[in-house]
């Protein structure tokens, strides 16, 4: 087996998993990699488009094997989809690994995406539905968590930083 991630990022749509994931692999020395990106490469396709066309519970497989293998070949930062973690085999295979929560509240998703992009879940009722959401998956992101950095009002800079101070990495 290979080595393990430096960090693995988890949090909600729009928090900036890709953003602050970049930029603490510039600061670690080590590479990036974005499953929901390797998805998209893989399939073709957005990921509206998979949710569209074959729905949730095949994406969600599609998901759950592109997690497992990242987490298998990856030893830089890897940032995972916001839902990644309902699967509870990948909880299981984050268990053990650096992970990072990126937390925000519904205020800061408002300011962040809008919630009116391409985001399938949000469709109808982006707020209500972005509660719900965070509501079934919040204790979750705390379950694999070995630490949690709230983004609420930070640049991804500030981000990134206060995600090095909580796990105590230095820039390489």
């Amino acid at each position: 087996m290979s080595a393990a991630p430096a960090v693995v990022l988890v949090g909600p749509m729009g928090v900036g998993k890709s953003t602050v994931g970049q930029l603490l692999a510039e600061r670690l020395g080590v590479g990036c990699r974005d499953t929901d990106e390797d998805i998209v490469a893989e399939q073709g396709r957005t990921i509206a488009e998979i949710f569209v066309d074959e729905g949730e519970s095949a994406f969600r497989a599609i998901e759950k094997k592109a997690v497992q293998r990242a987490l298998a070949e990856h030893d830089g930062v890897l940032a995972l989809g916001g839902g990644s973690i309902l699967d509870a085999d990948t909880r299981v295979l984050l268990a053990g690994q650096q992970v990072m929560y990126l937390s925000m509240d519904v205020e800061e998703a408002v300011k962040r995406t809008g919630l009116n992009a391409a985001r399938p879940l949000l469709a109808v009722n982006p707020r209500k539905q972005w509660r719900e959401l965070m509501e079934a998956r919040r204790h979750l992101y705390e379950e694999v968590a070995t630490a949690v950095v709230a983004t609420d009002g930070r640049t991804p800079e500030e981000v990134t930083q206060a995600a090095l101070d909580a796990l105590e990495l230095k820039d390489a």
